[in-house]
Parts: C-alpha cells; structure tokens; sequence
C-alpha cells in the first residue's frame, strides 16, 4: 500500500488517499495540476468538472428552521463555518433529541481556494476520574438503561470547542452574529414539530426525567404537541452568553458549573468535573481518503468510523453484483454480505488512536480487502473479524450505539463546504439538563465490558480523557482533481456507516439521482442478522436476496437521516431524507 496526495501545483491540499486498487493509480499524476477528469462509466451520473466549479449557497438539515438560519448567514457573506454553527445553534434547540450544545461532533472542512480538506473533531472525552469499570455496578455492569440515565454517561461537551476552533479559522462574519435565529427562536418559541412532539411523548426514559419533564410539560399539566409553541429561556441566554464570550462561556463559568452540578446528581451520579469541562480540547486531524470509481470519497480517522465505509467500497469494487443496480437482488445481497465483515472489522479494531493502534491502512491494504471481498459470497451467519497487516491483539467489543444523531451539510458562495454530524447520542442525550439543553450520554458510547475473558481490554474500552469510539461518518466527495463534487451523511447509530454507504453506492455507483439514493429502503447487516425497511423491497428483490441467504427482518436500529448534495450538471442536486423533517435549500 502506497499513500499519495491528490496532485496540486501549490502543495497545499491536506488530503490523504490511501489506494485500494492498483487500477486507481492511473489517476494520480505527481505534480500535476491539470489532469483530465475521468468520463463517468456506464450507470455512472457525470458530477463535477474543474470548469464549472462547485459553489453555493448550499444547506440541507433535519430542520427546515436551521436550513433557514444557515441561509441566512450564508445571504450576509458567512462562510460554510459561521453557517454550521448558527445551523447547530438552532437544530440543539428544534431538534434536542438529536444534537445540541451539550453534545459532539464530527466536521469534514473543504477549503475551495487550497482544496485542502480539514477534520475537526468534537467528539467528547471522559472525565479524569475515569476508569475502566465506569459502567460497573456492584462487580457487574449496568443496565444499559440504567448507565444511559446515569451521570457516569456524560463526557465533557465537544461540539461548541470544535466549532469556535472552526470558526477561528474559517470563519467571514464576527461569532457574536452568528446566534440571532437560535436566540429569537428560544426567547419567542418555535412551534414543534411532528417528529419532536413523538420524542416528547414517546417512551424513551430520557424523556421522562425529571429535566425533561419540567422542560416538556404545560402549564396545565399536559405534555406538549405537535403545534405548540415551545419557549425555552434558559437557551437563549445560553446562546446570549456564548455569542458575547466563545467557548470560553461553555468551558468555564457558570454553564460549565450547571453542567458539572447536573451530573453530579442522582441516581448514580457521575464524577465529570468543571475542570474536565475547562480542559477540553478539540483535535485537527487529516482526512482519510480511497478511490471509489471515478470519485475520492473522504471521511474523518479513527476515532470515528469512516475508514470502514472507504473499506466497504473498496470490497465492492471487486464484488461485481453490487454494479447491477437498485432492482438487483444479487446487489441488494452483496451489499449485505459485505457490511457483515466490515462491522465485524470494525467493532474489533476502532477506538481512540491516542490510546490504541487502529490499522486503517491494514483494513484498506489491497490483498487484505480483496481477501475480505472473496469471503463474502459463502458467507452464513455472522462474520469473523480479519487480522489485517498491522492489527494489534485487542479483545472483543460490547459497545451498543443508541439512537439520536444529526447531519448537515453547508456549501457557502466561495465554494467551501462542511458535512457534519452532530450529536448527544440517545434520544435526549442523558435525558439531564443545564442552560436549556441537553447533556450527552456519549460515553456510553465505549464498552460497557472492558476486557475479553483472558483479559485483553477491547480497542474501545474507558480509559480516562479517552474519546469513545464513533460511526458519525460525514463524507466529502471529490473528483480526481481534488475539486469538490459534493457532501453527505447520516445519523443512525452503528447504521450510519450503512446508511452511508448505500447512498454513496446508490448516488456514484448507480446514478441515482441523490433524493432517489436516499430513499432507497434501507438495509443493515451486522452480526448475523439482516434489518432492513422490509417493506420498501419489492417481494421479487425479497425473494431474490433471500436465495441467496439474505433474509430480512424490520431494522430495529434508528433509521437514516440523510442529509446533503452532489454538483451536477453545474447546480446542486440536495437531498433531505423522507424519514425525517428536513429540507435541502440553495437559492
């Protein structure tokens, strides 16, 4: 395996692309900044071309209200950056059981003018006090339930550090103006919506804490509905206190105390200290990048989960079936086959890479995926994990991914562009509150059982300031040239690198145009098991897959939430997933 970077004349773009294929190599000329870009093959839609570049304004959320507040930012001359976080700002207050101020991030930055890509990671930390048996209960782990509720859950607040360190850098407009919508929309109230309304009154036990239930209750008793309008104070003091004072107003003072005394509380109070709070850092890290047929797909390094969609498609690259389209049951099963061995991958090696050694270039060595690839036809039952070159001896996972995520993604008129996924992790994070938001349960995130039977402790489990292992994937896409050809993600759990996948092979592989990509059913192989939107395959696709040892059973994880665009044809082709309440805008 070879590392290379996408050629450029002035030696500033920042993306690293690890080849899968030796094919692909063609495509990289060293020094060169005028090479053609590849015709699209048959099936293929052709994107973006480096005479007609990529530009916006451009925002698709899960929120019509924080598309809005993007957009608006990006009308005053705000960049891809001040837009994410007046998006953030209001989807933490309209969509609280996804993301929020209290939570963590993952953001892919393209700059158009160097075609360098950044990753800023958000994702939140565990408190010194730390240890391997967080979880544990009276020598036993806890009930999943019972350590999601728990302040043990909460790690330090990622999301506003990584988004002012962001802004810092990238940022057109002053941060103090970048919170008006959030804070109009929490003082005067927003009306709520249907999919916030069956949050509120759903079954999820966040819901019904005692924060949450003096937040969703009225003052006549009852609970609110969709229609109603909900104000919410605290938040725009908040976003006030933030706007006058950066990160600083959330790592120290006295949100970083409420933080800090709402989780001390009980039951099972947690030991995160405002001194966690205050240390927090966000990372810069660099993009891991792999070809995928005439595009380079880009996603953020270990902690989260990216580089196991870069080995998925790579895997599919030499699966011919999977080429066969959306009415294909032979792709539809490939696609199956193939998620089985990369989740049983992934679950075995990712975590923090300041704690343990994941072997991304090992998982996308070509002789390692093309063995991988050759199991998948035979495969029954759930799959072995690999031993990829350079795989460090770590043992087996227990880590469960709840529901309750989000994704945007924003492209301003200069052409750079953010796809970011946000999150508290379960619905309503912990389901514990300060300054009107919610507080994460990301911790929960690492392996509730530490070490296997002999003793190995798992890739992902607790380790104090560690950052828990993440499937929040956002993806840019390019062409060959480096020029940007578009953004997407989703939320989803564990589902999103599925989620994920599926639209990419739908979109780039299969031409689909990406609304059509995005509400394709969805399917979801890990362990032994298939779950999918049963009905949303014809029964001959049904019939055809489950001959082929495919059979599919209702998904039971959160469903998908895709959000982004793809330049064609020299305009945005935006999608917004059905399955959720957002648009996708450019004007």
């Amino acid at each position: 395996m070879r590392a290379y970077s996408i050629p450029s004349s002035n030696r500033r773009r920042k993306i690293s692309l690890i080849l899968t294929s030796a094919a692909v190599g063609a495509f990289i000329l060293a020094g060169c900044a005028t090479a053609p870009v590849a015709e699209a093959t048959a099936g293929e839609a052709v994107v973006a071309t480096a005479q007609k570049p990529a530009r916006g304004p451009f925002v698709s959320a899960a929120n019509p209200l924080a598309v809005e507040a993007g957009m608006r930012v990006l009308a005053r001359g705000g960049s891809a950056v001040d837009a994410a976080v007046a998006v953030q700002a209001v989807l933490g207050l309209v969509e609280p059981q996804s993301s929020g101020l209290g939570g963590g991030a993952f953001m892919m930055f393209y700059d158009a003018d160097s075609a360098a890509l950044t990753v800023y990671d958000g994702r939140e930390t565990a408190p010194a006090s730390a240890t391997p048996e967080l979880f544990y209960e009276n020598g036993r782990p806890m009930a999943f339930v019972d350590a999601v509720l728990s302040g043990h859950s909460t790690g330090a607040p990622g999301v506003v550090p990584m988004l002012a360190l962001a802004q810092k850098q990238h940022g057109a407009l002053p941060w103090s103006e970048l919170f008006g919508d959030a804070e109009k929309l929490a003082q005067d109230g927003f009306i709520v919506s249907p999919r916030l309304a069956g949050m509120i009154n759903g079954n999820a036990p966040q819901a019904k804490t005692r924060w949450a239930s003096e937040y969703f209750t009225k003052a006549d008793g009852t609970r609110y509905v969709a229609g109603d309008v909900l104000k919410n104070p605290a938040y725009a003091e908040t976003v006030r206190i933030l706007a006058r004072q950066g990160a600083a107003g959330m790592q120290t003072g006295p949100l970083a105390e409420a933080i800090a005394a709402a989780v001390a509380e009980g039951p099972r109070p947690g030991g995160l200290t405002t001194a966690d709070i205050a240390a927090y850092r966000p990372v810069v890290r660099e993009a891991v990048c792999g070809p995928y047929k005439v595009y380079v797909v880009c996603v953020p390094p270990p902690p989260s989960s990216g580089a196991s969609i870069l080995q998925l498609l790579a895997m599919g690259e030499q699966t011919p079936d999977l080429d066969k389209g959306a009415a294909s049951p032979e792709a539809w099963a490939a696609f199956g086959q193939l998620q089985r061995l990369m989740y049983a991958d992934r679950d075995r090696y990712f975590g923090d890479p300041a704690f343990v050694s994941v072997p991304v270039a090992g998982l996308l060595d070509p002789a390692y995926v093309a063995q991988r690839a050759a199991l998948a036809p035979a495969l029954r039952g759930a799959a072995p994990f690999g031993t990829p070159p350079g795989a460090p001896k770590v043992g087996a996972d227990a880590t469960r991914e709840p529901a309750g995520t989000s994704h945007f993604v924003v492209v301003d008129a200069k052409g750079n562009a953010v796809s970011m996924t946000t999150t508290v992790e379960s619905l309503f994070g912990s389901g514990r509150m300060a300054g009107g938001f919610f507080l994460n349960n990301q911790l929960t995130d690492f392996s509730l059982v530490p070490t296997a039977a002999d003793g190995t402790p798992a890739a992902n489990a607790v380790a104090a300031g560690k950052r828990p292992r993440s499937s929040m994937s956002p993806v840019i896409v390019l062409d060959r040239e480096g020029h940007l050809v578009g953004a997407l993600g989703s939320p989803g759990g564990s589902s999103i690198l599925a989620y994920n996948a599926k639209a990419l092979i739908a979109a780039l592989g299969w031409g689909l145009p990406l609304q059509e990509a995005f509400d394709l059913p969805n399917l979801v192989a890990k362990g032994d098991g298939f779950g999918a939107d049963t009905e949303g395959f014809s029964a001959a696709v049904r019939d055809g897959m489950a001959a082929r040892g495919v059979v599919l059973r209702p998904n039971t994880t959160e469903t998908s939430g895709l959000h982004g665009g793809l330049w064609r044809n020299g305009q945005w082709d935006g999608g917004a997933d059905t399955r959720r309440e957002g648009v996708a805008h450019t004007r």
